[in-house]
């Protein structure tokens, strides 16, 4: 078992550690990891390529999510549903852990550089979901579509002519992506005992216990993961929206200094000086690559399930997507810190700090309101990642309903076990999980980009 762990640690600091280091004015430096080094360029890449499609069809975004459904399938489901399945993972524990990191690691400035990653992946995420779309199958288990990077990826293979059974890069990252599911169940039960225990001083084999029964109840039943996801996102993500309005209103006059401090210290004005420029940009950027997840891979395995009637609408409801997570869900997480004033939170950091701010502006309701919603955030991804494995499991194994409860089962073994203690080895592998299917997914959507393209430059001629 150690080296498996020795491994498993080694291969996560090659691809989430500095790759290198590039040195700044004022005796500072800036850390570049393998992923931030895929990552940031395949976005600018793809902004370009798209002629910045997240700012130019927002407007067209917003209508195919309001959009009606047309057709008689029975089985398929809608654009937004698949929209709301992703967002059930992306907003999850990188909306509040993650945004926490990210300030107090790099202060306000790093709020910036996440809105600037989400810019740069919503491209991303219209190319892979484009490409989920143009290559997906019929699901005789589930009914209706099925599909995601590696059935695009096998595709990208069986270029030559040659039919295979396998693509090797397909299977490891379908193997990729199964280990960073159960890794993350892990974490999740974690981080929801912890939070009632703080809250309500209950004892997380109970929490635990009762996530893994309503979570049983839910992903052993043949369908009904996208009918909770309808009603469970809205309704979570709908609430931790308002309730920020409100605070921002009812902190409306420090609202300008906050945007001031937050560009000011975006481009280091304050921490040139003392070399922090590197911490401002790098978590602003990892912490905004980890939270929307454009480019590893996930949301393309919910975007190929979508019934819609043309592949690009797929793609702009997943970059769409993108926005919803950053620059909305995480943006107000941050902005709810930095309305407190800092004698409040001096010295504090993780959800200590959320917590915190909370209990500053909403006195004891802050603390449980975020205990519940870090409860519902992080059910939603649960739920949403073993609809995510449908495909993967479905590739590896064939279609059959044995693999497919199996490794359910395994992931609620593993949600159980992660409720009662937290083991950093599968923290890290969950995390060399996404890593590596960053690495096989950017590695085949690059060249297979000119399809999506095709497809986005079709649409776009149509609704001319």
């Amino acid at each position: 078992m150690e080296p498996i762990i020795r491994l498993i640690s080694t291969v996560y600091q090659y691809l989430w550690g500095d790759l290198f280091s590039i040195p700044l004015p004022g005796g500072g430096s800036v850390g570049i990891s393998l992923l931030v080094l895929l990552l940031i360029p395949t976005g600018i890449y793809f902004t370009f390529r798209t002629r910045f499609l997240p700012i130019r069809l927002f407007p067209e975004m917003l209508r195919i999510a309001v959009e009606r459904r047309t057709g008689d399938s029975r089985h398929g489901i809608s654009g937004l549903q698949t929209l709301i399945v992703s967002t059930a993972t992306r907003v999850g524990m990188g909306n509040l852990v993650g945004v926490v990191a990210a300030i107090s690691a790099g202060g306000a400035g790093a709020v910036f550089w996440m809105w600037i990653s989400a810019l740069l992946g919503s491209s991303t995420a219209f190319i892979e979901a484009t490409l989920a779309q143009l290559y997906k199958q019929k699901d005789p288990l589930y009914g209706g579509f099925r599909g995601g990077p590696a059935y695009y990826i096998h595709r990208f293979a069986e270029e030559n002519g040659k039919t295979r059974r396998y693509s090797v890069v397909a299977v490891l990252f379908a193997i990729s992506g199964l280990i960073c599911w159960c890794g993350i169940s892990q974490v999740i039960s974690n981080s929801v005992s912890s939070a009632f225990e703080n809250a309500f001083q209950i004892p997380p084999l109970y929490t635990t216990v009762v996530l893994v029964a309503l979570a049983a109840v839910i992903v052993l039943r043949k369908n009904a993961t996208v009918k909770v996801l309808d009603v469970l996102v809205p309704i979570m993500a709908g609430c931790y929206f308002v309730l920020t309005l409100f605070l921002l209103v009812k902190n409306a006059a420090v609202l300008p200094s906050v945007f001031q401090r937050i560009f000011s210290e975006a481009f280091g004005l304050r921490q040139a000086a003392a070399g922090g420029f590197g911490a401002v940009l790098m978590n602003g950027v990892k912490r905004g690559l980890f939270s929307n997840e454009a480019g590893s891979g996930s949301a393309p395995c919910a975007a190929a399930a979508a019934d819609v009637s043309h592949p690009a609408k797929s793609g702009l409801l997943q970059a769409l997507g993108v926005f919803i997570d950053t620059i909305v869900i995480c943006s107000c997480t941050a902005l709810i810190m930095l309305v407190t004033p800092e004698a409040n939170v001096s010295g504090m950091e993780g959800m200590d700090l959320l917590q915190a701010s909370m209990q500053y502006h909403l006195g004891r309701f802050g603390v449980v309101f975020i205990a519940v919603v870090l409860w519902l955030f992080s059910f939603s991804t649960f739920i949403g990642i073993l609809f995510y494995a449908r495909s993967n499991v479905a590739y590896l194994f064939g279609d059959n309903w044995v693999s497919q409860t199996a490794y359910k089962v395994l992931a609620l073994g593993m949600l159980f076990i992660g409720g009662l203690a937290t083991y950093t080895f599968v923290w890290d592998l969950g995390d060399v999980g996404i890593g590596l299917m960053t690495i096989f997914n950017i590695a085949v959507i690059l060249p297979m980009s000119k399809q999506a393209l095709g497809s986005l430059r079709e649409y776009e001629q149509l609704r001319k």
